[in-house]
């Protein structure tokens, strides 16, 4: 155990008392000794990695915090030389890089080596172990385009399992990882493509295809483009330091946890009733869930005349600033804030209390609610708070 410290100065919200104890190993071999002693003593525990995604409550946490710091990124020998469904022979690179990695910094080693397939995700803060529990995502790429695999050390068993991409359930922001699979994310496996037989003809190191409109034209090519790597960065950056989205002491807007609300997916009844300027994005049908009694399941699927359900994703920015709530707003005497560049994100203006920002995050909740009849949900982890 180390001196435990307010959880202020560990996460980029700057909110949160202390914990009642902490341990910080730095190798994977102590992480994994140190969590199973954890795991133990019958305590409360908190897993925090880089703490730009956990909003902790002013009185602190009343357990023990497993803070990975872990460091490392390893080139696997054994890099496949087909791409990753085996169709075929291509250029491609395995990675093995430490839970306490921080993600922007391997991005950065990954430009700077010409592997691409994660530079349209710069400047997102955090740690590489948690990148996988949120399925991390901007720019037309997701962290489930690269992975492959991650490392785990499973809480139910007390064993260290490897995890297949296939068996995280990686969504919209969201995995099994953050739908109650507990444990600690030790390590990530990721495949990208090496540009470098390809830049010796072309003359430069290029990204992936551009998948999203705003890069792009950011770019100033079209969609499906390919830009060299440094200028993919450089261009995500900065739209994401317009925003507030890049880590600045200077700037207030950034002490916050990114976007504090997912944008909602919801069906396309209620997409209807939302005003025709209401910006949408078709998603993939499903069916509903149903349930059947035991003695008239017959152990087949699926379920005859179920109708499929077609899902829409909302924009959650558009939403609260057209249910009233501006940038910059606050509430009267509160040092929370809507970020001044971007309605998604509530900021820390200097002192905030983690209450001041519970209340202003159920303040846009009920405004949107109201409104629109749209229930936003927090992207951030939330210990000792409820909305």
């Amino acid at each position: 155990m180390i001196e435990p410290v307010a959880l202020s100065t560990l996460t980029t919200f700057r909110v949160g008392g202390p914990p009642a104890a902490r341990v910080a190993p730095v190798t994977e071999q102590d992480l994994i000794n140190e969590t199973l002693v954890v795991w133990g003593m019958d305590e409360n525990w908190l897993l925090l990695g880089g703490g730009s995604n956990t909003v902790v409550a002013d009185d602190g946490f009343d357990g023990i915090v497993i803070h990975v710091v872990t460091r490392g990124i390893q080139v696997l020998d054994d890099s496949s030389e087909a791409d990753a469904t085996g169709a075929g022979p291509a250029d491609l690179v395995r990675l093995r890089v430490q839970a306490g990695e921080p993600w922007d910094e391997l991005v950065a080693y990954a430009v700077q080596h010409g592997w691409a397939g994660i530079e349209a995700l710069s400047g997102i803060p955090g740690s590489c172990g948690a990148a996988p529990v949120q399925n991390i995502g901007a720019y037309g790429q997701e962290i489930s385009d690269s992975l492959v695999a991650i490392d785990f050390l499973s809480y139910e068993t007390g064993e260290v399992e490897r995890l297949e991409r296939a068996e995280l359930g990686l969504g919209y922001r969201t995995s099994v990882l953050k739908q109650g699979l507990r444990g600690v994310v030790l390590a990530i496996e990721l495949e990208l493509h090496d540009t470098a037989a390809e830049a010796s003809v072309l003359g430069s190191t290029l990204g992936q295809p551009l998948k999203y409109a705003q890069l792009a034209g950011a770019l100033g090519v079209q969609l499906g483009d390919r830009v060299p790597l440094q200028t993919v960065r450089d261009t995500v950056l900065a739209l994401r330091a317009g925003k507030g989205m890049v880590l600045d002491p200077s700037d207030p807007d950034t002490y916050s946890a990114g976007s504090f609300f997912t944008n909602p997916i919801v069906t396309e009844a209620i997409a209807r009733s939302l005003p025709a300027s209401a910006p949408q994005w078709p998603m993939t049908t499903e069916l509903p869930d149903r349930v059947i009694p035991i003695e008239e399941y017959m152990g087949v699927g699926p379920i005859p005349g179920a109708e499929p359900v077609r899902l829409v994703k909302l924009s959650a920015a558009w939403l609260i600033e057209q249910s009233g709530v501006s940038r910059g707003f606050r509430l009267p005497g509160s040092k929370a804030a809507v970020s001044s560049k971007h309605t998604l994100a509530l900021t820390n203006t200097g002192g905030a209390t983690a209450e001041e920002v519970a209340q202003l995050a159920r303040y846009v909740l009920g405004r949107v609610q109201a409104e629109f009849g749209v229930n936003l949900q927090p992207e951030p982890v939330l210990v000792g708070l409820t909305l």
